[in-house]
């Protein structure tokens, strides 16, 4: 979370490029987001060059080994003098990225010429990679040497002292569209990195799984998901599933260019060089994706609507509204083979809105598939850009029923607190939902009255489908003995 000192540094940088005559937001948005891109490919250069000394492993460099190869470095060029950084950065490394593939900068001629990169593998490049396809519009607008050199050394003294470990390109983001104020207008909301990460802790996926963000933003579910598939599985990884995790185990949809360049930068630095990241209105006739994936992590938008004539018929036959909350839950159902798995987030009005079509997809769940999971989070989740309720869905796409009971999780505290500062405090009960999540045979003897509890599918039917917890949550009331109200009479009058 972007906050305090770290608020104050980006809001410098953010000055010194306005001053320098870029006043479109998005426009800085992108320009910073290059430079961390560029400063982030060194980093992991350095990661890598460190791990092959101590190994003696050859490791596969992202810079070329030639003299102009090795100038386009961060650490290289940095403390050099604004002019020559401003040429190395316009000249040599911002063409280079638009060009790079297979995660490698292609090298220069000696006539300053870029080199293409020859494919390794032998194999023809079948049609163009995310990355490529995304940078191909990209343009370098940064005015001046001057206003370059600034921004270099503000994002360095952010990155050595006050965010070297957190997921910077996403808060950075996140913290923009705050100030755009265009969260609010599209109903983009980043989600939290730990909200993102319970949510793959619960569908903990494989390396055999293919996974599909439909409203991928920044791609943060799917670098979550790629974290956690070599956390656990790395060792044993074989080498096709190897090559299904850097390219066909995550695709990516939304309709920014801006956003699919960010996902393709972000998604690059974590070893998937050539993800499905494309441009697609995932409500539109345009998507017709169906049964193809295995897992589906996504928090879509909650706001506006979409016009009827352009959504896609599938979806208004389980669910006939504008409204795209409603619109991507059957997307997810859609998408996903039989057996496939989701874990979503959705605005609380999803869970008890009394509409037709909010009942008709919250029916689909229940009688049509396995509703597993709803886990209800405190409103300040969002905050400081969104004070929406929200809550999470688990469920598996069957076409055959299979609910039996719904468990359903009161969480309140995620690990910080529930205000616009979002300050890290120790009550958190994340751990405590995975840990009951995959073990729900113990949850049958909790009470209404517990934090979790199961429901029967029968009474979720009775209620018209409600998935909202204070429907089936017990209070427990302790009666309060008061005194007497002379006793009470006579103290007041002794005093």
């Amino acid at each position: 979370m972007v906050t305090g000192i770290i608020k104050n540094k980006i809001d410098k940088i953010w000055t010194d490029i306005w001053a320098g005559g870029i006043t479109n937001p998005l426009t800085v948005i992108e320009q910073l987001t290059y430079l961390m891109f560029i400063r982030s490919l060194d980093e992991k250069e350095l990661e890598n060059e460190e791990f092959e000394n101590m190994t003696g492993q050859k490791m596969d460099k992202i810079f070329p080994q030639s003299e102009a190869g090795q100038s386009m470095r961060w650490s290289k060029f940095k403390e050099k003098d604004s002019r020559d950084i401003f040429d190395i950065v316009s000249q040599r490394v911002f063409p280079a990225i638009k060009k790079m593939k297979y995660g490698q900068l292609p090298d220069f001629s000696e006539t300053g010429e870029l080199i293409e990169i020859i494919d390794n593998c032998n194999k023809k490049e079948e049609g163009k990679t995310a990355f490529a396809r995304y940078m191909e519009g990209a343009a370098f607008l940064i005015p001046t040497p001057q206003v370059l050199q600034k921004i270099i050394t503000g994002l360095d003294d952010l990155y050595e002292h006050d965010i070297s470990d957190l997921d910077m390109q996403g808060d950075l983001y996140e913290y923009m569209l705050g100030k755009l104020a265009t969260a609010g207008q599209n109903g983009q909301f980043r989600t939290p990195k730990h909200i993102r990460e319970m949510m793959v802790e619960l569908l903990a996926p494989s390396p055999d799984d293919y996974i599909i963000d439909p409203a991928c933003g920044t791609a943060g579910f799917l670098v979550s998901a790629s974290e956690y598939i070599r956390r656990k599985y790395e060792d044993t990884m074989t080498s096709g599933q190897w090559e299904n995790f850097t390219s066909t185990a995550f695709t990516g949809f939304d309709t920014d260019n801006t956003m699919l360049r960010i996902s393709a930068m972000n998604l690059m630095l974590h070893s998937i060089t050539n993800p499905e990241i494309k441009y697609k209105d995932s409500v539109s006739k345009q998507n017709q994706v169906s049964s193809k994936y295995t897992i589906c992590l996504a928090n879509p938008p909650f706001k506006g609507t979409v016009d009827a004539e352009s959504i896609n018929d599938d979806l208004k036959a389980v669910t006939n509204t504008k409204k795209t909350e409603l619109l991507f839950l059957a997307l997810f159902i859609r998408l996903l083979k039989t057996g496939g798995r989701c874990a979503c987030i959705v605005p609380d009005g999803v869970l008890f809105g009394s509409s037709k079509a909010h009942k008709s997809i919250r029916k689909e769940l229940v009688e049509n598939h396995k509703l597993q999971a709803v886990i209800s989070m405190p409103s300040g989740v969002f905050k400081p850009y969104a004070g929406v309720s929200t809550a999470v869905l688990v469920f598996t796409k069957t076409g055959a029923g299979g609910t039996d009971n719904v468990w359903f999780y009161d969480m309140k505290a995620d690990g910080f607190t529930l205000d616009d500062k979002r300050s890290e405090i120790s009550e958190n009960d994340i751990p405590d939902i995975i840990e009951r999540f995959h073990s729900l045979d113990k949850e049958t003897g909790r009470k209404r009255t517990e934090q979790s509890f199961l429901v029967p599918k029968e009474e979720i039917a009775g209620n018209d489908y409600d998935l909202s917890i204070n429907k089936y949550k017990e209070v427990e009331y302790v009666p309060v003995e008061y005194p007497p109200t002379s006793e009470i009479l006579a103290e007041i009058k002794e005093l």
